[in-house]
C-alpha cells in the first residue's frame, strides 16, 4: 500500500478555497479548510472524524473560513494554528460577535516538532504572506522508513512591511519526499516588492497631486494594512498635509494588529515606539477612522469632514457608491490586480499591458465595480485603474523555492487551472521531479522511491545593476561573484562577449586560447587597438610598409607601434555587430563590485 496520499477537497482552482486531506501511512492529516460548504467533509465521514487533526497555514478566508462549521460538525476533531493565526481567526466570520466565537484552535510554536500520534510530528515555519502564515513539515515515521510532507500553505520569498519572508536559507536542502505549493500566479515575473511598492506609492501621490480622492478597496487582512503602512512611510507622503480614512473590517484588523505588535517584526516594533503604528492625528499624513453607521453609511460624508483630496481604504465588498458620489469628486479607484483577476468575468488574468479600452471593459464587468458606479464611470468623475502588490511567490520565486527543497513529488494547488498547468509544463521541473496539479476531489497516490535521483544543488544567481552612458553599457554585479572558482577563467582576458539568447541576454568570458586561435574571423572589441581595427589589415596580413609585421600573417588581435585605427575620429563606432557584442571586463579593487562594459 503507497504511505502517503493526498485528496483535495478543494484545490483552490476556481475560488472554491483551499482544503486537502493528506493521509501518511495510517494518518490523515487535513490541511486547511476554506470550503464554504463542509458537507463533503461530513458526509465522507459517515460518523466518524474526517481527519485524525486539522492544519490551519494563516487566517485568510480561502484556507480558514469553512474551520468554524468543521468544529461545531465534528467538536472533538483537533485544529491546530499559529499563536497569531488563532487572534485573527475570527474576521473570517465579520457577522458574529466575537465572543460568539468559542477558541476552538489550539496554538502551535514555531520550529518545534510536536507529536500527535506515534510516529507522527508536526513543525511550523514562517511562510511569509501573512502575521502568522506557517509552513508546515509533517514527518511520518515507521521502523523502515521516514516519510516527509512539507505544505508551504500561502508563501512568500521577500520581506512585506509587516512580515518577515519565508526562511529559505534554513530549509535549503530538505528533501520532503512530497511538496505540497501553491501557484498563485503561475510562471509570471514580477518586478521587486520595492519596485511594486514605489510604483504604488507614486501613481496615489500623482492622483492626489492632480486633485483625485483615491479609493483603495481590500481584503479585512493583509494587503490594507500593508497599504496603510506605505502610505504613512513612503517619502511621496511623509509630511504631506493629507488625510487616510480607514473603514470597515480593514479598521479592526488595524486594531488587532496593534494587540499583536510582540509578533510583527523588530523593524515594526522599532516604528511603534516612535509613533502610533496606524491611528495617528498628530503626524501627517493623519489617518483617521471612518466611522460608519448602523446602515453601513459613512458618518463623515454627512457631516462633511471627508475633505477631498483623500485617501480610503475600504473593505472589498463594501458599497463604493456612497464615496464616489456626484459633488465630491473627482475619484481614482485602485484594485488590486488579485481581486480582478479572481472576480473578471473573462478567464484570463488581468494584464496590465492591455489597452485602456480592454481594461475598462474587464473592471466594468467585474463583481468588484457596482453597477451603480457605471454612470461615473462614463462621465469620467470614476476612473478605475488597477495595481500590483505581490504577496505570493511569482514563478522565478516558487521555481526557486522548489529547487532548493529538493523533493520527490511537487503538488500544485492554489491557482488557475491555466497556470498550474504553466508551472507543470517547465522543463527545468517535469525533468526533475514528479509534478501533481490535482482537481477537487480527485485522489493523487505519492509513491515513494528509496533511490530517487535527485537533481542537482540550484546556481546561485547574482541581482545588479544595467546603466546606458552614451555609447557605453555598464553591467555592475556584487562581488561576490568573485568566490566562485568559475571567475578566474571568466575574467582571465578581460574581455567578454554578450549575445541574445532569445529574450534573455547571456554574457561569455573570451579565453586566451580562443583570441590566440589563427584565422578567427571573430570580430575584434570596437575600442581595442589591434590588427583587426587597423585600416592596413587585410586578408589576415598586414601591408603597412612601416611595420615590422609587412606581409607577416598575423592575429587580429595583434598590435605594432605604428597602429592605425580604421575609425580614427570615432574608435568606438564600427559597424554594428548584428548578434554579438564585446566588451572589456575592468580591473577591480578589493572594495569595488565587478563591472562589465
Amino acid at each position: 500500500m503507497v504511505e502517503l496520499e493526498c485528496l483535495p477537497y478543494g484545490a483552490g482552482q476556481a475560488g472554491e478555497g483551499v482544503c486537502l486531506l493528506v493521509r501518511m501511512g495510517p494518518y490523515r492529516i487535513l490541511l486547511d479548510c476554506g470550503l464554504q460548504d463542509v458537507s463533503p467533509l461530513v458526509v465522507d465521514a459517515d460518523r466518524s472524524l474526517p481527519a485524525d487533526l486539522v492544519l490551519c497555514t494563516h487566517a485568510h478566508l480561502d484556507h480558514a473560513r469553512g474551520l468554524l462549521a468543521l468544529h461545531q460538525a465534528f467538536p472533538q476533531l483537533p485544529i491546530y494554528a499559529s499563536e497569531v493565526t488563532t487572534e485573527l481567526l475570527p474576521f473570517n466570520w465579520p457577522e458574529l460577535d466575537p465572543a460568539e466565537i468559542p477558541p476552538f484552535c489550539q496554538a502551535l510554536p514555531w520550529r518545534s516538532p510536536i507529536e500527535f500520534q506515534e510516529g507522527l510530528t508536526a513543525e511550523l515555519w514562517p511562510a511569509g504572506h501573512l502575521p502568522g502564515a506557517a509552513a508546515f513539515l509533517l514527518t511520518y515515521t515507521t521502523p523502515h522508513r521516514t516519510y516527509t510532507v512539507f505544505y508551504t500553505g500561502d508563501c512568500f520569498l521577500s520581506n512585506s512591511r509587516l512580515v518577515e519572508g519565508f526562511p529559505l536559507e534554513e530549509l535549503r536542502g530538505l528533501r520532503p519526499d512530497v511538496l505540497i505549493v501553491e501557484g498563485s500566479y503561475g510562471t509570471s515575473r514580477h518586478p521587486r516588492r520595492r519596485q511594486q511598492e514605489n510604483q504604488l506609492a507614486e501613481r496615489v501621490s500623482q492622483a492626489i497631486t492632480e486633485g483625485y480622492s483615491v479609493l483603495l478597496p481590500t481584503p479585512t487582512l493583509g494587503l490594507g494594512q500593508e497599504l496603510l503602512m506605505l502610505l504613512r512611510s513612503h517619502h511621496h507622503f511623509t509630511g504631506r498635509d493629507l488625510n487616510i480614512w480607514v473603514s470597515g473590517t480593514v479598521a479592526a484588523a488595524c486594531d488587532a494588529y496593534i494587540q499583536l505588535l510582540p509578533h510583527l517584526p523588530t523593524t515594526v516594533q522599532n516604528f511603534a515606539q516612535h509613533q502610533p503604528l496606524f491611528w495617528d492625528e498628530r503626524v501627517r499624513p493623519r489617518v483617521r477612522r471612518l466611522h460608519t453607521d448602523p446602515i453601513g453609511t459613512a458618518e463623515e460624508l454627512r457631516t462633511g469632514d471627508l475633505q477631498p483630496p483623500c485617501i480610503i481604504l475600504t473593505d472589498a465588498t463594501a458599497d463604493l457608491s456612497q464615496y464616489c458620489r456626484p459633488g465630491n469628486g473627482p475619484w481614482l479607484l485602485m484594485l488590486p490586480q488579485q481581486l480582478v483577476t479572481i472576480h473578471s468575468s473573462s478567464d484570463e488574468p488581468f494584464l496590465a499591458e492591455r489597452s485602456q479600452r480592454h481594461r475598462q471593459l474587464v473592471l466594468s464587468q467585474s463583481r468588484t465595480v457596482e453597477k451603480k458606479l457605471q454612470a461615473e464611470i462614463r462621465s469620467g468623475r470614476l476612473a478605475v485603474e488597477t495595481y500590483l502588490l505581490a504577496d505570493h511567490c511569482d514563478g522565478p520565486g516558487t521555481t526557486q523555492l522548489i529547487h532548493n527543497l529538493r523533493p520527490q513529488h511537487v503538488v500544485f494547488v492554489h491557482s488557475s487551472p491555466t497556470y498550474l498547468s504553466d508551472l507543470t509544463s517547465l522543463d527545468e521541473l517535469h525533468n526533475r521531479y514528479h509534478l501533481h496539479s490535482p482537481a477537487s476531489g480527485t485522489v493523487v497516490e505519492l509513491p515513494v522511491g528509496e533511490t530517487f535521483l535527485q537533481p542537482a544543488a540550484p546556481e546561485t544567481s547574482y541581482e545588479g545593476e544595467l546603466t546606458e552612458l552614451g555609447t557605453v553599457v555598464t553591467i555592475t554585479l556584487p562581488d561576490a561573484i568573485t568566490v566562485d572558482t568559475r571567475w578566474h577563467n571568466f575574467a582571465d582576458t578581460g574581455l567578454i562577449e554578450a549575445r541574445w539568447q532569445g529574450e534573455e541576454l547571456v554574457l561569455r568570458g573570451l579565453p586566451q586560447w580562443e583570441l590566440l586561435t589563427q584565422g578567427s574571423d571573430r570580430p575584434a572589441p570596437v575600442t581595442l587597438d589591434c590588427c583587426g581595427n587597423c585600416q592596413h589589415y587585410r586578408g589576415q596580413r598586414c601591408w603597412n610598409q612601416t611595420s615590422p609585421l609587412f606581409d607577416f600573417k598575423v592575429a587580429p588581435e595583434g598590435y605594432c607601434p605604428v597602429f592605425e585605427p580604421i575609425h580614427p575620429e570615432s574608435p568606438s563606432s564600427s559597424s554594428p555587430l548584428s548578434n554579438t557584442l564585446t566588451g572589456d571586463l575592468e580591473g577591480l579593487n578589493s572594495d569595488d563590485e565587478p563591472e562589465l562594459n
